[in-house]
């Protein structure tokens, strides 16, 4: 009988299950997650989906730095900060979800269920999936969100840890057919030694539209996590908003499946990156239906830190008449500052238009001299031209006014801070 030796644990991923050990006390409902976590351990950058995000070595230095393991369980929030992102909305507690006054035709409840980490959705990844592994080992429970048939709820449903919360979550949204939604992620709050974590599930019902805003804005010594799964029926609409204007190591991944013929999906994204962040985002839009389309554009700004975009478009044999378009826009404001883009297609399907690209360099100096010629200084000049440069994936959502105005506003008060 031979018997293969495990790599050993670097101290790190040691003190990461310590950390997950000490979360909560129903040690039965986590035990597999965090066995699994003391097993594998964490992912490295010989792992295709985290070639540019070597999580081993990236959470090791922030639990290197950490004088101890007793991490704390939330930040206090301030009157400005628990104020939702668009006034009037329902904002829901996900530590305590069956707590909101829900409107008329929305349903929220609490489940004790955990995420399912047993499958990775990208298959990049390892068998299994590191962003639900870790949120199931933290023992984050999901909230249930459910929009019944033929409702159209007038505010957006804005889904955030309340005061002193712990920080990982976890939300299963359903929309049903033919209703009209919006959900807002608040992802805010302070840094611990480990990272936060959220996973979201949504599914969309035949010819419903879900409008999806991840307002990602964690502290300058914060790690996040986070992970989308999206399922859209028959000539349902999926508009996704991505906003990182914060924290220290962040991961957010979104994976979406069609499952109906005429689903549409478009997706805008912007990532705002400064000194010493580094920020991957990674897609994954699989057409599995004929007769569907998606658009996906990310926009950087970069005056520091790392930066990476791992986007792929799977079209699948029977996906005929597939209109699928991927880019990703970077603009580089500074030497200290990079960005690595690997956008993907995989296709299947002989009768489908499909394409990507990605970009990178300075300020256009044409677009520059125009303005300045017009006697705006300088410094006002390229503001404007960064503000144009990411404001446009706002207006390409074509979503309310109010809305659009709230995700201006954060990405005005960013870039006024960052110069």
């Amino acid at each position: 009988m031979s018997v293969t030796e495990l790599r050993p644990r670097t101290p790190a991923e040691a003190a990461l299950v310590s950390l997950a050990e000490a979360a909560g006390t129903d040690e039965d409902a986590r035990s597999a997650a965090i066995e699994a976590l003391r097993r594998e351990g964490l992912p490295h950058r010989r792992i295709e989906a985290w070639h540019y995000t070597d999580l081993r070595n990236l959470i090791g230095r922030r639990l290197g730095k950490a004088t101890g393991l007793d991490a704390p369980a939330g930040s206090a929030c301030d009157d400005d900060v628990l104020s939702p992102l668009v006034a009037g909305s329902t904002v829901v507690d996900l530590e305590a979800p069956e707590d909101t006054s829900a409107p008329d035709g929305v349903t929220i409840t609490a489940s004790n269920d955990l995420a399912d980490w047993h499958e990775s959705p990208n298959h990049l990844d390892r068998p299994l999936d590191t962003v639900r592994l870790v949120n199931a080992a933290f023992g984050a429970r999901v909230a249930k969100v459910a929009v019944a048939a033929n409702t159209a709820v007038a505010a957006p449903i804005e889904l955030r840890d309340g005061i002193g919360a712990r920080p990982h979550a976890a939300v299963a949204a359903t929309v049903g057919t033919a209703s009209k939604a919006v959900f807002v992620e608040r992802i805010e709050g302070g840094g611990s030694p480990a990272p936060a974590s959220r996973v979201s599930h949504l599914t969309i019902g035949d010819g419903a539209t879900v409008l999806w805003i991840i307002d990602q804005a964690k502290d300058s010594d914060a790690a996040y996590l986070g992970q989308l799964n999206v399922n859209i029926g028959a000539n349902a609409t999926f508009k996704l908003f991505v906003l990182n204007a914060g924290g220290s190591l962040v991961r957010q991944e979104v994976h979406a499946v069609t499952a109906g013929e005429g689903s549409e999906i478009l997706m805008r994204g912007v990532n705002l990156l400064q000194k010493d962040q580094h920020v991957d985002v990674t897609t994954t839009l699989r057409h599995t239906f004929p007769h569907t389309t998606a658009t996906e554009t990310f926009r950087n700004v970069v005056t520091g830190g790392h930066g990476v975009f791992q986007g792929m478009i799977k079209v699948a044999k029977d996906a005929q008449k597939t209109d699928a378009k991927m880019a990703c826009n970077t603009l580089l404001l500074s030497e200290d500052g990079d960005f690595s883009a690997k956008p993907e297609l995989e296709i299947f399907a002989d009768d489908v238009q499909c394409g990507h690209g990605a970009t990178a360099g300075a300020i256009n100096a044409d677009h520059l001299f125009y303005l300045m010629s017009r006697g705006i200084p300088a410094p006002q000049a390229k503001a404007l031209l960064v503000k144009a440069f990411v404001d446009e994936m706002v207006e390409e959502l074509e979503v309310e006014a109010a809305i659009a105005d709230a995700l201006t506003g954060k990405i005005d008060a960013w870039l006024d801070h960052s110069h």
